[in-house]
């Protein structure tokens, strides 16, 4: 049964006329009486008595009219909610991101997004990247921020299930407590600390950011391993020795270490990019959202990719100065 029919219907039930319907609707006298035919056809009952001045609704309409109204409006409801998804008035969206694109990154993103949809439930997941494309493949979370240090980042994912859209590139940078020897440099080379004791998430320095100094020509010193950065960053104020971080995780460094980019050569860059389902429709959410995380990642850009500190004192000299 085709819907429009029982708007016809309904329109004509309330001003008992086929020509009062079909000026109210947009059609000819003659293309109602069609509708209304075809309609009685389909339901194998009249459902209008035909009078001279009008029509008059028999019993089959009486009884069609309310579950005609009742159809019309769960129709009418249905277009509602379908356009507040689509118009993002209502909805969800669910984020999953790693832990230090949750430092500034996603939290800039998800603000200014709620700020102009504030009707959409936002919830966020944190992980790292795979356990966030485990879920992302299992549908509890529609979209993720996700990173790889792999010089093509596209072979750190599966691209045959997940779409892959790059972020920023995020340098690494080195944290050092302000009275170390070369916190006020512009920028180091990693040989420079090779004889510091280093603070690392694991004993072995190839499977954290200090596989950089390996391929820089050093065995680091790990002398503290302990994987949160509050723990780190906390060290390295102490005085205890060095660490890398992310420029992303730099937003929620202590006050009291100073950050130093590293020579291009030496700077691990880790690749930041989201993730949907390869094949699958972007939800709504989602989709918008997309549009404000690359803005937060632009502003990020535009602030500079790294947050350096150095001490407010003039640069070092002599033996200490390095080119930038």
């Amino acid at each position: 049964m085709d819907m429009a029919w029982l708007d016809v219907f309904r329109t004509v039930a309330h001003l008992g006329s086929f020509t009062a319907a079909g000026e109210r609707l947009g059609f000819t006298q003659s293309a109602v009486s069609r509708q209304i035919a075809t309609l009685e056809a389909e339901l194998g009952a009249p459902l209008f008595d035909r009078l001279a001045r009008g029509v008059r609704l028999t019993e089959h309409g009486r009884a069609l009219l309310p579950h005609a109204e009742a159809l019309l409006e769960r129709l009418d409801t249905t277009r509602r909610d379908l356009l507040a998804l689509t118009e993002l008035d209502t909805g969800r969206l669910r984020v999953g991101a790693f832990d230090s694109a949750n430092a500034e990154l996603v939290p800039s993103a998800l603000a200014a997004f709620r700020t102009a949809h504030p009707q959409v439930e936002t919830t966020l997941t944190e992980g790292l990247t795979v356990q966030l494309l485990d879920r992302l493949a299992d549908a509890t979370i529609d979209l993720a921020v996700v990173a790889s240090y792999a010089d093509d980042p596209q072979d750190a994912y599966d691209t045959d299930r997940f779409d892959l859209r790059p972020l920023l590139a995020d340098p690494v940078l080195v944290a050092l407590p302000p009275g170390h020897r070369l916190a006020g440099r512009r920028r180091l080379r990693l040989a420079e600390l090779a004889d510091e004791p280093w603070i690392a998430a694991r004993r072995d320095p190839g499977s954290t950011l200090l596989a950089a100094c390996l391929r820089s020509g050093f065995q680091p010193r790990i002398e503290y391993a302990v994987g949160a950065w509050p723990a780190k960053l906390g060290l390295v104020a102490a005085g205890l020795g060095p660490t890398l971080i992310p420029s992303l995780a730099a937003r929620a460094a202590r006050p009291d270490i100073v950050l130093v980019p590293l020579h291009p050569q030496d700077t691990p860059v880790r690749h930041v990019a989201t993730a949907t389902r390869r094949g699958q429709r972007v939800p709504p959410a989602a989709a918008g959202f997309l549009g404000f995380l690359r803005a937060a990642a632009g502003s990020h850009a535009a602030a500079g990719t790294h947050r350096s500190r150095r001490p407010e004192r003039p640069e070092a000299t002599g033996a200490d100065a390095h080119p930038s």
